[in-house]
């Protein structure tokens, strides 16, 4: 391997290496597919070894798909809300602090939230503890809590 070419393969390498911690540093998901590029381009000019103009091919051809790619994940992640019914909240209880006629407040955890009767469910007195029956947006969905008989 002539020296031009260790040289390339290093450069290559060490910019992937910077762009990635510069995205460890500053966290935008964008730089980790540019520096995911050009390890990719280090590596290919390592058993490919090329001219200038190839490897800057190589380099836009990557990250094109590299980043396309981040943004396929992106797209994926972004459907899925974050209170969602696996979000671990349905089912849990939670004790009322204060409620209307339908909508009211609760703690859960170490946190007040919205609360709002599912259909068929009773209005809870202050005190109270109920059951999570599901979410709509930040709101809980409070049910009837259900006493468990002994075995």
């Amino acid at each position: 391997m002539s020296d031009t070419i260790a040289q390339a393969w290093f450069l290559w390498g060490a910019a992937g290496l910077v762009l990635m911690v510069l995205e460890a540093l500053a966290p935008g998901a964008f730089l980790i597919w540019l520096g995911a590029a050009a390890l990719g381009t280090a590596g290919l000019v390592w058993l490919l070894p090329s001219g200038f103009a190839g490897q800057v091919a190589w380099f836009a051809g990557l990250a094109a798909f590299s980043l396309g790619t981040g943004m396929k994940m992106r797209k994926q992640s972004a459907k899925s809300p974050v209170n969602t019914q696996q979000s671990g909240l349905v089912g849990r209880e939670a004790r009322v602090l204060s409620f209307g006629e339908h909508e009211g407040r609760v703690r859960l955890g170490d946190s007040d939230w919205p609360a709002r009767l599912a259909p068929h469910a009773r209005r809870p007195q202050q005190g109270e503890t109920r059951v999570v029956a599901g979410i709509d947006g930040m709101t809980l969905l409070l049910a009837d809590r259900q006493e468990t008989s002994p075995p």
